[in-house]
């Protein structure tokens, strides 16, 4: 028994000091301080910041812009053994929390209280991994470019941008202000020279990447090769296990806080059919991309501006009026989404699905047969945003989230696999236009270069790839046959709540700002 414990520790001691070698370089912070003038500020009302390593030879004059969402932290790693303890800090382990948003005051005022609210509780510095190496081994074609993370502090994918301040909580929501910023304070440090230049991030920061993608591309100067890319922001509008409209009724109420007003009342009781979600969309699209201010609607346009609020979050509507080119890198079986949106606490008061969330290994059939059809639907929505040969596709079949923050998962020997390339070489190939990708995996379980087990560590970095790679779907044969629900938005039944899965904060019910 002692020595199989051992055993896995050492194996985790293994992995991190893997993690150590590949994942080396710290990287210190930069506060925008003149932002403040300007009220693009954190939630607390603190200065913007970012993380900035600079290109060098040939990619001195190529930009990656990355919206964070997963800090590399420091872990703490107590070894015993033989009546012996040791204490060893071992650094670069993802936080698997990621960025979340928040959604009503009280969360909000929770989120300010760090670093994802605050910069002034930010770390002076962050390890850049994955995407962010600058080591060409582990990186092969964004090693050497400036690579910046924008770190994350106002709850909504930098979208806000409501200018009244509540004194009694102090809560700024600035999040579009603060992408402006950044961007503004970059661009007489060489971003405005740029030849290259791709705007990434992962889960919040994967969608911050479609809605500010087209914004991105008209803020650099003509004749810029510029592109996106999203991994893990593909966010879809369906029902959880319970048949609730769980994640509808949570990014409703983020864009009515963040970018409509927070004393907009919602109706909760309407249904909408595909259809009138459209064309609420394509009236009203300024809201959504902030081109123009919040227009005043009368009693006619209230159950329109309902159905906007939430459509303004799900990339299922936005992604497809999208002019830039856009990689969608996505787990057909996200993990976050399998968590938080199929099967959220609130709709599994027993825990059935807990064992099958950490590990999908351990999901009995019929929460198989719930993620297999969670998987249709996903290919369904996404569907709607494949119309362009520029746009790039990356669907495996892993449990994951985020693979390209991670080194393991990025671009190691035993990194995932799909049409025999890994991520970054797809991504890679994708930017400069060597070879388009635009892939779907086939159905869980036929990969075997996934690592299913969301919070296991990494494999040995050593261990070769399985041989020749698992089956995909070339997305030109694509088609998904089966009926999936519109989902239209009906009424709730109770506030909607995620209380202890990763990064949603939990809500309660709103309070005037």
């Amino acid at each position: 028994m002692v020595d199989s414990r051992l055993g896995h520790w050492l194996k985790l001691l293994v992995s991190l000091m893997l993690l150590l070698k590949t994942q080396g370089l710290y990287v210190g912070i930069t506060y925008v301080k003149s932002a403040v003038a300007t009220g693009a500020v954190c939630l607390d009302g603190s200065p913007p910041a970012y993380h900035w390593d600079k290109g060098f030879g040939t990619g001195i004059n190529s930009w990656l812009i990355h919206f964070e969402v997963c800090v590399l932290v420091l872990v703490h790693l107590i070894i015993s053994y033989a009546n012996k303890t040791k204490l060893l800090l071992m650094p670069f382990a993802c936080d698997i929390k990621g960025g979340g948003w928040c959604n009503n005051v009280t969360s909000c005022l929770s989120r300010k209280k760090t670093h994802l609210g605050s910069s002034k509780l930010m770390g002076q510095q962050i390890a850049f991994s994955g995407i962010m190496n600058n080591k060409r081994p582990f990186n092969p074609d964004f090693y050497n470019w400036n690579r910046v993370k924008i770190r994350y502090c106002d709850g909504s994918s930098f979208t806000g941008d409501v200018q009244a301040v509540n004194p009694a909580t102090n809560l700024h929501f600035r999040g579009a202000r603060i992408w402006l910023a950044v961007i503004e304070d970059l661009l007489p440090k060489g971003l405005k020279n740029a030849e290259n230049a791709l705007l990434s991030g992962c889960s919040a920061g994967g969608l911050a990447s479609i809605l500010h993608c087209d914004s991105f591309r008209a803020l650099l100067r003509m004749g810029t090769k510029v592109k996106c890319l999203s991994d893990a922001g593909y966010f879809i509008r369906v029902k959880d296990v319970s048949g609730a409209p769980h994640v509808q009724t949570y990014f409703n109420e983020i864009v009515t806080l963040h970018v409509l007003s927070s004393d907009f009342l919602l109706p909760s009781n309407v249904d909408f059919t595909e259809e009138q979600m459209k064309t609420c969309y394509f009236s009203f699209s300024g809201i959504c991309k902030k081109s123009a201010p919040v227009l005043h609607f009368n009693a006619e346009t209230l159950i329109c501006k309902h159905a906007l609020a939430d459509m303004c979050f799900f990339p299922q509507y936005v992604a497809p009026q999208v002019r830039t080119p856009l990689f969608i890198l996505n787990a057909a079986y996200d993990s976050w989404q399998i968590r938080n949106i199929l099967a959220p606490s609130i709709a599994d008061p027993l825990g059935v699905w807990k064992s099958c969330k950490l590990d999908i290994n351990n999901c009995s059939p019929l929460q198989l047969k719930s993620m297999q059809d969670f998987r249709l639907q996903f290919l369904n929505a996404l569907n709607k945003s494949i119309n362009s040969s520029s746009r790039g596709l990356y669907i495996d079949s892993c449990y994951a989230h985020c693979q390209t923050e991670t080194q393991e998962k990025w671009f190691m020997e035993d990194s995932p696999v799909l049409g025999k390339k890994k991520i970054a070489k797809a991504v890679g190939d994708w930017f400069y236009d060597r070879n388009p990708f635009q892939k779907i995996d086939c159905p869980y379980p036929c990969n075997p270069s996934c690592q299913n087990s969301d919070l296991a560590p990494p494999n040995n970095p050593e261990k070769k790839p399985p041989n020749g790679s698992a089956a995909s779907v070339d997305i030109s044969f694509f088609m998904v046959k089966e009926e999936v629900d519109a989902d239209s938005q009906r009424k709730s039944t109770g506030r909607q709540q995620f209380p202890d899965d990763d990064v949603m904060a939990a809500t309660t019910p709103n309070k005037a700002v």
